[in-house]
Formats: C-alpha cells, sequence, structure tokens
C-alpha cells in the first residue's frame, strides 16, 4: 500500500471486543489516556549540561539555554546481555 492510498483511522464507538480495537492500548479501568499526569523523563542539555525533565507533549528543548540537543540520563537499572 502506498502512502497516497494510507487512510487515517476514525474513532468509533465500538466495544472492547472488536477486531478494530484489538491493538489499541488502554490503562486498566479507563478508556481515556490522561497525558496530563505522565511521567517526565529526565534528559542532560548538550550545551549547558543541566537536567531537563520533559513530559509528554513538551518541547524538546533545555529549559536554561534554550539549546534543542538532549541527551537521555543513564538508568540505573543494572541491564545484562548475554553473549555468545
Amino acid at each position: 500500500m502506498s502512502r497516497e492510498q494510507y487512510q487515517v483511522p476514525t474513532q468509533q464507538s465500538s466495544s472492547y471486543g472488536s477486531s478494530q480495537d484489538a491493538y489499541a492500548v488502554r490503562p486498566s479501568g479507563s478508556s481515556q489516556i490522561d497525558v496530563s499526569t505522565g511521567s517526565a523523563v529526565k534528559y542532560l542539555c548538550g550545551d549547558c549540561n543541566s537536567k531537563v525533565e520533559i513530559k509528554r507533549g513538551d518541547p524538546i528543548r533545555c529549559k536554561e539555554c534554550g539549546h534543542r540537543v538532549l541527551y537521555k540520563e543513564r538508568t540505573k537499572r543494572m541491564v545484562q546481555f548475554e553473549a555468545r
């Protein structure tokens, strides 16, 4: 299917068990996702090295200097990969 033939799916009121909703992600007990209560992700500014917390929908920009290159902080959780 080419890009020109693609049609954006429309929002229809249907039950959870329908085939159209098979891959929809819903939080438990709710049919709407509240973006305002989402957790912020911490980033480091590439210019001034300040820590920036960005939520979903926020502009990708340092709040201190306005620089647009941000690096995601390394996780504190131990990550281990199995090598062959």
